[in-house]
């Protein structure tokens, strides 16, 4: 265990350490006992590191108040600033509540007050329900849960009763596109008008708090029947395909398409399942059934190992066939499959559980990988497991745009499983974000990983809302967040309450 890291730490001195280190962890075990002492050690110094990432965050909120305050977003380089998310301050709205536990509390109000006075929703057109949801409503819901203050929930009410216009269907799935001023709807024609199981399964948490906030039930009761059809629909190996398309005189939806992933497109839906289970108590038997379902199928299925080292992947099933791929996205899973194995019914012990967790631990250490083993120390969108060494960076999507799935990951198994190597991990995985992604003006993404000087006037709000949030978080030992029992928290944004 190093030493506590200085306040004036150079950054700009880190060069990335490589990959094929921490083997021991590679097939998911826990090669170490993990002591009081330990965990003292660790815990000093995240507190030492906790200090450089709130740098972070008010290296990027000091950029953001002075060149794009109540924009959607801030761009790193030009300093420019746009609306391009409907121009609903979607950066602010989003990184509300990692404001509030980052204790920046100047400028969570100072947020309040512009949400107060200027955030309107009467003039926005066409917007995105899915992505609308996840950044602007549960970033309200979060900024209300956490201070109390109505000004939150009323402008989340007002933005919720126009979204779920969307549920308006002949089967009760959201349409993926609305229109929030007239709330005419309709879904992609790139995506030959199917709805996207990510995007139908991924909007229950906050439709659920909403209602509850509120009084109004008919928020939940939309929201949540899109998994009473998903459960009818569900296949017997629980794996759910991407694309989904009405169905004809009254019948159930049918799957539109023949590609199983924890991807994108269809990731999140998974990571609902466990999610709004737990935010209901874990009274909703429903929820974890198919959540345990799918997880017997990917295991069965989907589970892959990588040449010569035998890294842990999730591929993705194409026609019945696996595609050796993974994308950034999947990290997620690492995080997911630990809280599933911390609440199983059938104990923590169980051979379910232990199963679930030896995976989660594996994948894990694969996703740590995909940052180790590129000259930045950074994970480029997906990588390929093709071929003898492992993983490579495909030529078609060698960046990085801030994404938080594995850092998200470590937070999780840091918080479960006490271990201080997720600590470790997430400090490279850090320092190669200030080293090679910080401008003078923000944080930019990579155009590709393996070149150090290919910085892009591009910044997520999610990398506020998220990828910062949980690194914060993983160095904060002294966090009151439960992730167990009393908070939800949920990869996209924010976090909410559990409803019990």
């Amino acid at each position: 265990m190093t030493s506590p890291i200085s306040e004036d730490y150079d950054f700009s001195r880190y060069e990335p350490l490589g990959g094929s280190r921490f083997t021991e962890y590679k097939t998911g075990g826990s090669p170490y006992d993990i002591t009081s002492k330990l965990i003292e050690q660790s815990d000093e110094l995240a507190r030492s590191r906790r200090h450089h990432v709130l740098g972070a965050m008010k290296h990027v909120w000091k950029s953001y108040k002075q060149y794009a305050f109540g924009k959607d977003e801030l761009h790193p380089i030009s300093k420019k600033a746009t609306s391009n998310w409907g121009g609903m301050g979607t950066t602010l709205v989003d990184s509300l509540d990692t404001l509030w536990l980052m204790g920046l509390k100047d400028e969570f109000w100072e947020g309040r007050d512009w949400v107060r006075d200027h955030l309107t929703h009467d003039n926005v057109g066409q917007v995105s329900g899915f992505e609308t949801t996840i950044r602007s409503l549960g970033g309200l819901l979060a900024a209300y849960d956490f201070s109390k203050d109505e000004v939150f929930l009323e402008k989340a009410e007002d933005l919720g009763k126009r979204l779920i216009k969307a549920y308006d269907t002949p089967s009760g799935l959201p349409h993926g596109s609305i229109n929030l001023q007239s709330g005419r709807s309709s879904n992609f024609g790139w995506n030959s008008n199917a709805y996207i199981l990510a995007e139908i399964g991924t909007q229950q948490i906050e439709y659920r708090y909403l209602s509850r906030a509120t009084g109004k039930d008919d928020y939940a009761k939309k929201s949540e029947r899109v998994f009473d059809i998903l459960q009818k629909i569900q296949p017997s190996d629980g794996l759910l395909f991407q694309n989904i398309k009405d169905g004809v005189g009254g019948a159930l939806p049918k799957f539109s398409n023949q590609k199983v992933s924890f991807g994108a497109m269809g990731d999140s839906v998974y990571e609902y399942m466990i999610k709004v289970w737990v935010q209901g108590g874990k009274k909703e038997p429903m929820y974890r059934e198919m959540w345990d379902k799918a997880m017997m199928g990917m295991h069965e299925q989907l589970i892959q190992k990588s040449t010569p080292n035998g890294l842990t992947f999730i591929a993705d099933r194409v026609s019945g066939h696996i595609d050796r791929k993974m994308d950034h996205l999947v990290c997620f899973m690492g995080g997911a499959l630990a809280l599933g194995a911390y609440t199983d019914p059938l104990g923590l012990d169980s051979k379910r559980a232990q199963r679930d967790l030896k995976t989660a631990k594996a994948l894990t250490y694969t996703c740590y990988q995909m940052y180790a083993r590129t000259k930045t120390g950074i994970a480029p969108e997906f990588v390929q497991f093709n071929g003898g060494d492992d993983m490579t960076v495909p030529r078609g999507a060698p960046f990085y745009i801030l994404r938080p799935e594995t850092v998200e990951a470590f937070y999780y198994l840091s918080v479960l499983t006490g271990d201080p190597i997720y600590r470790e991990w997430g400090w490279e995985v850090f320092q190669s974000i200030e080293k090679y992604c910080k401008t003078k003006y923000g944080y930019g993404s990579l155009k590709d990983v393996n070149n150090p000087g290919s910085v892009e006037d591009r910044m997520e709000s999610f990398f506020l809302a998220e990828t910062l949030k949980y690194l914060y978080l993983l160095f904060d030992p002294d966090s009151e967040i439960d992730i167990l029992n009393k908070v939800c928290l949920k990869l996209h944004c924010s976090f909410l309450c559990c409803l019990v």
